[in-house]
């Protein structure tokens, strides 16, 4: 008899995102006022392919325990942000626009972009009590976005990782 753990195969996808994402945040360019990192593309794509509630634990859990293990002041900061940023894009790609995935997805990263600029802007702000600081490390914020914006959709739809998804995701287990 067949059956399709449709479950297990998605806790399964949102650990490997989860783990690519600490990996991601253990190392970062070094920038004025900071670093650039890349984990924006796993949250992005892990948000396009998963539900709201994994992407969310993906982004914002798996940022926070990244923070927690490499550089824990913006931790909290990153759970949220982080967070609501992959459930937003969630809630675009696989809710909002169901009928238009490519266009939900677009979309998606896009909001998720602002949302994670205006997040880390302001929680920097708040930790490191200076308007400043978030001022000096904003392009680098917009730049980190985008890439990881970008990369998620692209590794998504041009590179077929959606269509493996769904695939996967349809696959009768043994």
């Amino acid at each position: 008899m067949m059956k399709n753990n449709t479950a297990t195969k998605k806790l399964t996808v949102a650990a490997l995102f989860m783990a690519l994402n600490i990996a991601l945040s253990s190392f970062g360019v070094p920038v004025p006022g900071g670093h650039f990192y890349l984990c924006d593309a796993a949250i992005c794509t892990a948000a396009i392919l998963l539900d709201p509630f994994y992407a969310f634990v993906v982004g914002g859990v798996g940022s926070f325990l990244g923070d927690f293990f490499f550089y824990p002041a913006p931790m909290f900061v990153s759970l949220v942000t982080h967070g609501i940023q992959a459930a937003v894009i969630s809630l675009f790609a696989n809710r909002l626009f169901a009928g238009k995935p490519k266009t939900g997805a677009v979309t998606g990263v896009i909001a998720g972009a602002f949302i994670m600029v205006t997040g880390y802007s302001l929680g920097r702000a708040f930790i490191y009590s200076t308007a400043e600081y978030a001022v000096i490390k904003l392009p680098y914020e917009i730049l980190q976005a985008s890439v990881g914006a970008v990369a998620g959709v692209v590794l998504c739809y041009p590179c077929g990782l959606h269509k493996l998804y769904t695939k996967l995701m349809n696959e009768q287990l043994p």
